[in-house]
């Protein structure tokens, strides 16, 4: 749609889920024709909006996106989304006022990016959009490369390019014309009230009555998220979160779904016989591919195109694999995403209270001998310490790479807060702008005093930075990018935005437990998994990075890491990268992950310059230039 009176101009490129006709095609205009939409995202409770509004307007056809603007026609933009159950990111152009509305769901599941080239204002839910626009030129910020060295993302609303920005999560912006630069988000659904308020007005019923709202609520969500024209299923790793959504989704659901996991010849990062054996008890049709090292190996190459920007969260390898594996048998998969953020499932809500508590009586001095002392130890030491160890080890202490996170305990034992303390958990890089040079680390919402959210429990301060920092920039970011370089839609039913107020009226006591986390979803599963099948220590998601950088990927890292190429490119002190990975390399200590931020910023600056020319996708594919 192009309205050139106005100098406006909508496209589209859909992957079709609900209505797979004419009728459900973009860019959409409204019945009385005010509005136009393109809108990429499920609206989940729309069969009942629709309900509620069929006498105000006639349909013509069966989509969600169609139900939106009738949304916005009845009770306008604000009104219409905080109705919204779903996950959405959608620009509107309102022909009769000349505004142009963005929209960004409730957590941030959806990308969308906006910015200005000159003077146009440009939006998209890719930046490779943006490279497609004639004169873009794609400035590299140097900030950002700060933030993506510790965080091994880049957080919101910062982006990779100067002069970009990502909509944050909730938010509405709207734009009286291009040369509107003053323009700022606004929020419709504000996580920091969710949280203060939720812990400063908490549920009062008893454990039971908790779990069994609790189970409802979850229920309900994942019905809605089960409506699909097309073929269906689900991610299981045999976890607490993806087993509990599996087993919500066969209880409604009169045939067996489709469930899909992928295991590894490594056994320290094989899961799928737990899955398997979670999929046999609920009866699901389950697929397992192995994934052999060469196959990972493999997808390092498209590392570089599948993110927008650099992007160095390693488990986006597996996330591909899986999602390409997913894809040749449904087209939209459930996953079990958030669990952790809402009810305590990391490890650091379970000991970082005490790890302050411990040490904060300490004397400094103290404290930075027993982080010497913790350094002076090998990784590859306390791993075998802690293997020798692991059958007397309680559940909590055992850990797929207890070296590194030896090491990384070192670095919390100076810290003087427990904001601090959470910075550093959050950090892989600890000075990261004296590597980037010529550069600024700026402030985040971890950071800023301000952002803060007012929480006596410092669990819920953690949970409630996770639930702003790290969910929407890397997890729901991994499993969207993942997802959709495969056309396959991921759905998150533990993020429906009533289950996340619901989860923040519990009290901590509902979700930590005797040592134990996430405590009522657990419950709630043992309703229909046995506790038998669920109880082991957590694994997480990953790949051995550290032996690969040791072994079938050292000469790939040592192009990109060569002290001419970094030097030539000027982006990061070629000393100080070249002295990490020789210490990597000898052994002497675990750099991994800091490596692999630098690592991932080099292949995608590499193809960012390949590429090179502006005005071309060059066979990028482009989910919805909103």
């Amino acid at each position: 749609m192009v309205d050139a009176s106005a100098g406006i101009g909508l496209g589209h490129r859909r992957l079709a889920i609900v209505d797979l006709s004419p009728t459900g095609e973009q860019p959409m205009a409204s019945a009385r024709g005010r509005y136009v939409v393109v809108f990429n995202g499920e609206i989940y409770n729309f069969p009942a909006l629709r309900r509620e509004l069929e006498g105000r307007t006639s349909f013509r056809g069966a989509s969600d996106t169609e139900v939106l603007l009738a949304a916005v026609e009845a009770w306008g933009v604000e009104g219409a989304v905080r109705r919204f159950v779903g996950m959405f990111a959608f620009a509107l152009w309102d022909r009769a006022e000349r505004e142009l509305y963005l929209c960004r769901d409730q957590l941030g599941i959806k990308p969308l990016y906006y910015g200005w080239s000159g003077g146009t204002f440009l939006f998209a839910s890719e930046l490779k959009a943006f490279r497609a626009f004639p004169g873009f030129a794609g400035e590299i910020d140097r900030d950002s490369v700060t933030l993506l060295l510790r965080h091994n993302c880049i957080p919101a609303p910062r982006s990779i390019y100067k002069d970009v920005a990502k909509l944050l999560p909730g938010t509405l912006l709207r734009l009286r014309g291009a040369a509107d630069r003053e323009a700022r988000p606004v929020a419709f659904w504000s996580a920091r009230e969710v949280a203060e308020r939720g812990v400063a007005s908490p549920f009062t019923g008893t454990p039971e009555e908790a779990v069994r709202q609790l189970d409802e609520l979850l229920g309900e969500a994942v019905a809605l998220q089960m409506v699909a024209d097309v073929p269906l299923g689900a991610f299981l790793s045999g976890g607490v979160d993806s087993s509990l959504v599996v087993a919500l989704m066969q209880a409604r659901s009169s045939r067996p779904i489709r469930t899909f996991s992928i295991g590894s010849t490594d056994p320290m990062y094989d899961e799928a016989g737990h899955a398997a054996l979670v999929a046999r008890h609920l009866g699901t049709e389950h697929t397992t591919l192995v994934v052999r090292p060469e196959d990972a190996l493999a997808v390092i190459p498209k590392l570089s195109t599948i993110p927008d920007e650099p992007f160095a969260d390693s488990s986006l390898i597996p996330t591909f694999l899986l999602s390409e594996l997913t894809r040749e048998h449904v087209t939209v998969s459930l996953s079990g995403d958030g669990g952790d953020e809402l009810f305590a499932g990391y490890n650091r809500h379970v000991w970082a209270s005490r790890v302050w508590d411990a040490t904060r009586r300490v004397p400094m001095p103290v404290r930075r001998a027993g982080a010497r002392a913790l350094t002076s130890v090998r990784p590859q030491t306390w791993d075998r310490v802690f293997g020798r160890l692991d059958p007397v080890l309680p559940g909590a202490l055992r850990h797929r790479t207890p070296g590194y996170k030896m090491h990384r305990l070192a670095g919390l034992l100076s810290a003087d807060s427990p904001e601090t303390l959470y910075h550093r958990l959050a950090s892989h890089w600890t000075e990261p702008d004296a590597v980037v040079l010529d550069a600024r680390e700026p402030a985040t919402a971890i950071t800023d005093r301000n952002a803060r959210a007012d929480l006596p429990e410092f669990a819920d301060r953690m949970m409630y930075l996770d639930l702003i920092t790290y969910l929407p920039d890397d997890i729901l970011t991994k499993v969207d990018r993942a997802s959709m370089a495969v056309s396959l839609e991921t759905r998150v039913p533990l993020l429906d935005h009533r289950v996340v107020e619901f989860a923040w009226r519990l009290p901590l006591s509902m979700k930590l437990r005797e040592g134990q986390s996430k405590w009522a979803l657990r419950q709630v599963l043992y309703k229909y998994v046995p506790r038998a099948l669920i109880e082991r220590p957590k694994m997480g998601f990953g790949v051995p990075l550290g032996e690969w950088l040791r072994g079938p990927l050292r000469e790939w890292a040592d192009d990109l890491l060569g002290e001419q190429r970094l030097r030539e490119e000027g982006f990061f002190d070629a000393g100080v990268v070249r002295r990490v990975w020789a210490e990597h390399l000898s052994g002497r200590y675990g750099w991994e992950y800091h490596l692999w931020d630098v690592l991932m910023f080099q292949v995608w600056l590499a193809e960012e310059r390949r590429s090179g020319t502006r005005g071309t996708v060059q066979d990028r594919p482009i989910r919805a230039s909103v």
